[in-house]
């Protein structure tokens, strides 16, 4: 079965939304964002948004996604590591391989892959 690239910010919005559906239940996530994340409509408009900004340059982001984990890790004292990340990386890549194929799929899988990277090496340097 062919599927579409991802196009429009509807598609984002569904891929946000699924994945994050994944995330609340998760083992090892779920807890954390479940604890964090207070109002799950404005969280999944915040990362539609980003995500919408980071593929197709539409739209300005205007959050600090490093400041916001940061706060995450000190909240659950800095306990947040590199398999966390995997973990989430991994759901991610799960449902966009579920929904979408093209350019625009692959590079919402490069962007997350760089962005988890950077996002815990940071983290981590903000811990000392």
């Amino acid at each position: 079965m062919n599927k579409s690239d991802i196009s429009t910010k509807d598609d984002i919005h569904t891929l946000v939304s699924k994945f994050y559906a994944k995330v609340r239940l998760h083992d090892t996530l779920g807890p954390i964002f479940n604890t964090v994340v207070k109002d799950w409509d404005d969280h999944l408009e915040r990362i539609t948004l980003f995500w919408e900004s980071n593929l197709f340059f539409r739209t300005k982001y205007f959050g600090n996604p490093l400041e916001v984990h940061t706060r995450v890790d000190q909240r659950f004292n800095n306990s947040i590591t590199q398999d966390h990340f995997g973990q989430w990386l991994n759901l991610w890549i799960e449902t966009i391989d579920e929904l979408h194929q093209g350019d625009y799929a692959d590079k919402a899988k490069f962007r997350a892959r760089k962005m988890s990277t950077f996002l815990y090496m940071k983290i981590f340097e903000n811990r000392h």
